[in-house]
Protein backbone atom coordinates (compact mmCIF):
# COMPACT_ATOMS: atom_id res chain seq x y z
CA UNK A 1 0.00 0.00 0.00
CA UNK A 2 0.99 3.88 -0.65
CA UNK A 3 0.80 4.69 3.20
CA UNK A 4 0.99 8.60 4.67
CA UNK A 5 1.76 8.39 8.11
CA UNK A 6 1.23 11.82 10.26
CA UNK A 7 2.81 12.06 13.55
CA UNK A 8 4.38 15.16 15.44
CA UNK A 9 6.35 12.89 17.66
CA UNK A 10 9.60 11.83 15.79
CA UNK A 11 10.72 9.31 17.43
CA UNK A 12 7.07 7.48 16.88
CA UNK A 13 6.84 8.87 13.22
CA UNK A 14 10.25 6.90 12.67
CA UNK A 15 9.74 3.73 14.04
CA UNK A 16 5.98 3.51 11.85
CA UNK A 17 7.80 4.34 8.82
CA UNK A 18 10.42 2.28 8.87
CA UNK A 19 8.00 -0.82 10.34
CA UNK A 20 6.10 -0.43 7.74
CA UNK A 21 8.47 -0.45 5.21
CA UNK A 22 10.11 -3.30 6.14
CA UNK A 23 6.55 -5.06 5.18
CA UNK A 24 6.33 -3.94 2.03
CA UNK A 25 4.59 -0.78 2.09
CA UNK A 26 5.64 2.67 0.21
CA UNK A 27 5.41 5.24 3.25
CA UNK A 28 5.22 8.92 3.44
CA UNK A 29 5.99 10.64 6.86
CA UNK A 30 4.52 14.12 7.92
CA UNK A 31 5.69 15.58 10.97
CA UNK A 32 2.90 17.73 11.43
CA UNK A 33 -0.87 18.54 10.55
CA UNK A 34 -0.28 21.19 8.24
CA UNK A 35 2.20 19.02 6.38
CA UNK A 36 0.13 15.91 6.66
CA UNK A 37 -2.73 18.29 5.09
CA UNK A 38 -0.82 19.04 2.00
CA UNK A 39 0.44 15.93 1.33
CA UNK A 40 -3.15 14.29 1.71
CA UNK A 41 -4.38 16.56 -0.75
CA UNK A 42 -1.62 16.24 -2.88
CA UNK A 43 -1.10 11.80 -3.50
CA UNK A 44 -3.77 9.39 -3.89
CA UNK A 45 -2.90 7.23 -0.47
CA UNK A 46 -4.31 4.23 -0.06
CA UNK A 47 -4.22 4.99 3.64
CA UNK A 48 -3.58 7.40 6.09
CA UNK A 49 -2.42 6.82 9.79
CA UNK A 50 -2.68 10.72 11.95
CA UNK A 51 -2.32 11.35 14.91
CA UNK A 52 -5.09 13.26 17.21
CA UNK A 53 -3.16 15.79 18.61
CA UNK A 54 -1.02 18.07 17.10
CA UNK A 55 0.63 20.90 16.91
CA UNK A 56 -0.82 23.62 13.81
CA UNK A 57 -3.44 21.61 12.71
CA UNK A 58 -4.86 18.60 14.59
CA UNK A 59 -5.98 15.51 12.96
CA UNK A 60 -9.44 16.10 13.55
CA UNK A 61 -9.17 19.52 11.95
CA UNK A 62 -7.60 17.67 8.79
CA UNK A 63 -9.79 14.79 8.85
CA UNK A 64 -12.84 17.69 8.66
CA UNK A 65 -11.08 19.59 5.64
CA UNK A 66 -10.28 16.46 3.76
CA UNK A 67 -13.92 15.22 4.76
CA UNK A 68 -15.71 18.66 3.66
CA UNK A 69 -13.69 18.59 0.24
CA UNK A 70 -14.59 15.05 -0.95
CA UNK A 71 -10.90 13.04 -0.06
CA UNK A 72 -12.44 10.09 0.89
CA UNK A 73 -8.94 8.38 2.11
CA UNK A 74 -9.50 5.99 4.76
CA UNK A 75 -7.81 7.33 7.85
CA UNK A 76 -6.77 5.66 11.66
CA UNK A 77 -6.95 7.88 13.83
CA UNK A 78 -4.31 7.49 16.59
CA UNK A 79 -4.61 9.10 20.14
CA UNK A 80 -3.84 8.93 23.79
CA UNK A 81 -7.28 9.84 24.53
CA UNK A 82 -9.10 6.78 25.48
CA UNK A 83 -12.86 8.27 26.01
CA UNK A 84 -15.96 6.82 24.98
CA UNK A 85 -16.58 10.29 23.97
CA UNK A 86 -13.64 11.10 22.17
CA UNK A 87 -13.86 7.89 20.03
CA UNK A 88 -17.39 9.09 18.93
CA UNK A 89 -16.00 12.53 17.98
CA UNK A 90 -13.66 11.08 16.06
CA UNK A 91 -15.25 8.24 14.16
CA UNK A 92 -18.19 11.28 13.39
CA UNK A 93 -15.51 13.58 12.08
CA UNK A 94 -14.57 10.74 9.51
CA UNK A 95 -12.49 8.89 10.88
CA UNK A 96 -12.59 5.03 9.74
CA UNK A 97 -10.91 3.18 12.46
CA UNK A 98 -9.26 4.28 15.93
CA UNK A 99 -6.50 3.33 18.05
CA UNK A 100 -5.41 4.06 21.08
CA UNK A 101 -1.59 4.70 22.35
CA UNK A 102 0.17 2.42 23.27
CA UNK A 103 -0.49 0.01 20.77
CA UNK A 104 0.84 -3.16 19.17
CA UNK A 105 2.05 -2.76 15.50
CA UNK A 106 0.54 -5.78 14.74
CA UNK A 107 -3.06 -4.51 15.67
CA UNK A 108 -1.71 -1.22 13.75
CA UNK A 109 -0.67 -3.14 10.05
CA UNK A 110 -4.60 -5.16 10.68
CA UNK A 111 -6.48 -2.42 10.63
CA UNK A 112 -4.79 -1.00 7.86
CA UNK A 113 -5.25 -3.75 5.87
CA UNK A 114 -8.90 -4.02 6.96
CA UNK A 115 -9.16 -0.33 5.68
CA UNK A 116 -7.49 -1.27 2.08
CA UNK A 117 -9.79 -3.98 1.78
CA UNK A 118 -12.69 -2.20 2.12
CA UNK A 119 -11.54 0.51 -0.18
CA UNK A 120 -11.06 -2.14 -2.62
CA UNK A 121 -14.69 -4.09 -1.75
CA UNK A 122 -12.72 -7.22 -1.00
CA UNK A 123 -13.39 -8.41 2.39
CA UNK A 124 -11.92 -11.54 2.27
CA UNK A 125 -7.67 -10.96 2.52
CA UNK A 126 -7.10 -13.65 -0.07
CA UNK A 127 -7.18 -13.04 -3.31
CA UNK A 128 -7.20 -15.77 -6.22
CA UNK A 129 -6.42 -14.75 -9.84
CA UNK A 130 -6.52 -17.97 -12.23
CA UNK A 131 -4.25 -20.86 -10.76
CA UNK A 132 -2.81 -18.02 -8.35
CA UNK A 133 -3.84 -17.65 -4.75
CA UNK A 134 -2.45 -14.49 -2.63
CA UNK A 135 -2.94 -14.05 1.12
CA UNK A 136 -2.53 -10.63 2.09
CA UNK A 137 -2.74 -11.16 5.72
CA UNK A 138 -0.24 -13.94 6.02
CA UNK A 139 1.88 -11.89 2.65
CA UNK A 140 2.11 -15.62 1.21
CA UNK A 141 1.22 -16.41 -2.80
CA UNK A 142 0.54 -19.71 -3.81
CA UNK A 143 0.04 -21.07 -7.30
CA UNK A 144 -1.50 -24.47 -8.17
CA UNK A 145 -0.74 -25.36 -4.24
CA UNK A 146 2.44 -24.56 -5.00
CA UNK A 147 4.42 -21.93 -2.29
CA UNK A 148 6.05 -18.91 -3.95
CA UNK A 149 8.93 -16.77 -2.43
CA UNK A 150 8.76 -13.61 -3.22
CA UNK A 151 10.81 -10.31 -1.74
CA UNK A 152 8.42 -7.56 0.10
CA UNK A 153 8.46 -5.36 -2.90
CA UNK A 154 7.93 -8.11 -5.23
CA UNK A 155 4.78 -8.84 -2.85
CA UNK A 156 3.37 -5.43 -2.94
CA UNK A 157 3.60 -5.12 -6.72
CA UNK A 158 1.69 -8.59 -7.10
CA UNK A 159 -1.21 -7.07 -4.68
CA UNK A 160 -1.52 -3.89 -6.72
CA UNK A 161 -2.20 -6.24 -9.43
CA UNK A 162 -4.07 -8.69 -7.84
CA UNK A 163 -6.75 -5.91 -6.42
CA UNK A 164 -7.06 -4.67 -10.11
CA UNK A 165 -7.78 -7.77 -11.51
CA UNK A 166 -8.29 -7.64 -15.25
CA UNK A 167 -7.13 -3.57 -15.10
CA UNK A 168 -4.31 -2.08 -17.30
CA UNK A 169 -2.29 0.18 -14.84
CA UNK A 170 0.22 1.92 -16.40
CA UNK A 171 3.85 2.71 -14.77
CA UNK A 172 2.62 6.34 -13.26
CA UNK A 173 0.38 4.12 -11.02
CA UNK A 174 2.07 1.62 -10.21
CA UNK A 175 5.25 3.96 -9.08
CA UNK A 176 2.44 6.12 -6.97
CA UNK A 177 1.26 2.58 -4.91
CA UNK A 178 4.54 0.87 -4.66
CA UNK A 179 7.30 4.28 -3.97
CA UNK A 180 7.41 6.20 -1.60
CA UNK A 181 8.12 10.35 -2.26
CA UNK A 182 11.91 10.56 -1.31
CA UNK A 183 12.23 6.90 -2.92
CA UNK A 184 12.93 8.39 -6.52
CA UNK A 185 12.60 5.29 -8.67
CA UNK A 186 14.70 4.99 -11.75
CA UNK A 187 13.27 5.13 -14.86
CA UNK A 188 12.95 1.29 -15.45
CA UNK A 189 12.12 0.03 -12.05
CA UNK A 190 8.67 -0.97 -12.54
CA UNK A 191 9.75 -2.90 -15.62
CA UNK A 192 12.63 -4.84 -14.05
CA UNK A 193 9.76 -5.33 -11.11
CA UNK A 194 7.49 -6.57 -13.08
CA UNK A 195 10.27 -9.22 -14.99
CA UNK A 196 11.33 -10.16 -11.77
CA UNK A 197 7.72 -11.25 -10.38
CA UNK A 198 6.86 -12.53 -13.78
CA UNK A 199 9.75 -14.88 -13.22
CA UNK A 200 8.14 -16.07 -10.11
CA UNK A 201 4.80 -16.13 -10.78
CA UNK A 202 5.24 -17.54 -13.78
CA UNK A 203 8.00 -19.92 -14.64
CA UNK A 204 8.20 -21.93 -17.91
CA UNK A 205 6.01 -23.93 -19.13
CA UNK A 206 3.00 -22.52 -17.48
CA UNK A 207 0.27 -19.86 -18.51
CA UNK A 208 1.34 -16.08 -18.09
CA UNK A 209 -0.59 -14.46 -15.85
CA UNK A 210 0.93 -11.22 -16.10
CA UNK A 211 0.50 -9.29 -19.36
CA UNK A 212 1.80 -6.36 -21.06
CA UNK A 213 -0.23 -3.78 -22.93
CA UNK A 214 2.35 -2.06 -25.28
CA UNK A 215 2.11 1.47 -24.81
CA UNK A 216 -0.41 0.98 -22.00
CA UNK A 217 1.07 -0.93 -18.65
CA UNK A 218 0.16 -4.11 -17.29
CA UNK A 219 -2.92 -6.29 -16.05
CA UNK A 220 -3.13 -9.36 -13.88
CA UNK A 221 -5.42 -11.75 -15.35
CA UNK A 222 -5.74 -15.42 -16.14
Amino acid sequence: MRLLVVEDAARLRDTLGKALTRLGHAVDLAEDGNEGDQMGRTVKYDAVVMDRMMPGKDGLEVLRGWRRDGIDTPVLLLTALDGVEEKVRGLSDGADDYLTKPFALAELVARLEALARRRYAQPDPKLKIGPLEIDTAAKSVTRDGKAISLTAREFSLLEILARRPGQVLNREQIESHLYAELDGPLSNAVDSAICSLRRKVCPPGTPSLIHTRRGLGYVLEP
